[in-house]
């Protein structure tokens, strides 16, 4: 071996090392563009468990295919009337909401749906609102359904949506009572919008909350049994540079701390996504009265449908606790 062996291996080595790098950081950043960009094409990805060995290593690869949502039937399709809205968000941006009025309800459910969603996937809560006395108004998020744009961050500048909804709710229905609904992404959404932008319902209902968004993605890299670091942090940064926000202080389990209402946190214990531990950790943050309600063998899914009378005890608790509150002055509903 000559003389100078150990240093041309040695620069070698560290040439492989830096293309390497180079390789990891351009798939997270085509990663980042994927999730936070819906497409006008193709089929979307499946879930990351049910995807064959080829098919992981096709999406680590090429990244996911995520068509922008927009979902079948409205509230007439689970019996409930409506009126289509159409709400103005910030910069420009119109959002879409179905409302379902209720007679003499004081209590409007303001319903926000999760990532890669719309607010379709959400009429079987409305329902369900309805029957125990509420009125409801569903919203699209930018992105999705009938909003504009085609773009998320996964629930960073949806809280300004939150925000102008609730703003649009005040004014059209002054003197109900606001409770606000989030699942997954419109979880976190909500969390952001009291925390950062000074929105101030008068109670609150989150499903399936994730505590951190680079735990959120290191979950989807553990749901595919593949290794999570780096990747997911490379992610995370490029994802968030890309839409003009940090990724890594988008943390609902520091926003949870400003929020002092009533609250109702529930989440499954098998959800793979946003693990049970997540969304306690959000709920000891809390600062106002809580209950928090898990359900057992349950995922990242909607809990109504497989726990219907669990769910409507948990929720009928929180909504009395809202109609205990003292009421403002004459409550108009139109």
């Amino acid at each position: 071996m000559s003389k100078g062996s150990p240093r041309k291996w040695w620069r070698v080595g560290l040439v492989l090392l830096v293309v390497g790098l180079v390789l990891l950081n351009l798939l997270a950043y085509r990663h980042g563009w994927a999730m936070m960009h819906f497409r006008t094409t193709g089929a979307r990805t499946r879930q990351p468990e049910s995807l064959s060995v080829w098919q992981k290593l096709r999406v680590l690869v090429c990244g996911v295919n995520i068509p922008r949502p927009h979902g079948q039937g409205n509230p007439s399709t689970v019996g409930l009337p409506f009126r289509e809205l159409t709400i103005p968000g910030t910069n420009g941006i119109q959002l879409g909401g179905w409302y379902c009025p209720k007679k003499d309800a004081t209590t409007l459910v303001v319903q926000f749906h999760g990532y890669a969603s719309d607010k379709s996937r959400l009429l079987t809560e409305a329902r369900q609102f309805q029957e125990l006395g509420c009125a409801v108004l569903l919203v699209d998020f930018r992105g999705s359904g009938q909003s504009s744009e085609s773009e998320t961050t996964v629930g960073y500048t949806e809280a300004e949506d939150v925000a102008a909804v609730v703003a649009f709710a005040r004014e059209q229905w002054p003197g109900m009572r606001l409770v606000l609904f989030g699942q997954s992404m419109g979880a976190a959404a909500v969390l952001r919008a009291i925390s950062q932008l000074e929105v101030r319902p008068d109670a609150m209902i989150l499903e399936a909350v994730f505590d951190t968004m680079c735990n959120t993605v290191r979950h989807r890299f553990a749901a595919m049994h593949v290794p999570a670091f780096p990747a997911a942090e490379l992610l995370v940064f490029w994802g968030g540079w890309q839409m003009g926000f940090n990724g890594f202080a988008h943390n609902p389990v520091t926003y949870a701390a400003d929020v002092t209402c009533p609250a109702l946190v529930m989440h499954g214990n098998g959800d793979v996504r946003a693990h049970l531990e997540d969304g306690r950790r959000v709920f000891a943050q809390l600062r106002g009265p809580k209950t928090f309600v898990a359900f057992a063998a349950t995922g990242h899914e909607p809990y109504v449908r497989r726990h219907r009378e669990e769910w409507r005890a948990a929720v009928s608790g929180l909504l009395a606790q809202v109609a205990a509150k003292p009421a403002e002055p004459e409550a108009e509903h139109r």
